[in-house]
């Protein structure tokens, strides 16, 4: 699990059919200070949280938690919002 801010929001016309009707979120990942980035930018899909650019995120690359949310075995999906922090 990462910490991240939402920087972003994606749009695709063409994409795999697990991410039909789902949200797709541009976020930086930082460091434990909550300041420095953490690498690239990455893609992670909101389906559950509605997270607006600007507001603070955790993020994970668990492969089954992305499956389940998606209901789909095949999702190509790597990165996925757990939750919105608090301020």
């Amino acid at each position: 699990m990462l910490n991240a801010r939402v920087e972003g929001i994606a749009t695709a016309t063409v994409k795999h059919p697990s991410l039909e009707g789902r949200r797709m979120v541009i976020v930086q990942a930082y460091g434990p200070d909550g300041v420095t980035p953490d690498g690239d930018p990455l893609l992670a899909v909101d389906a559950q949280y509605g997270a607006g650019v600007g507001q603070d995120v955790v993020i994970t690359s668990d492969g089954a938690a992305s499956r389940e949310v998606l209901g789909s075995n095949t999702t190509p999906v790597r990165w996925t919002v757990l939750g919105v922090r608090d301020a």
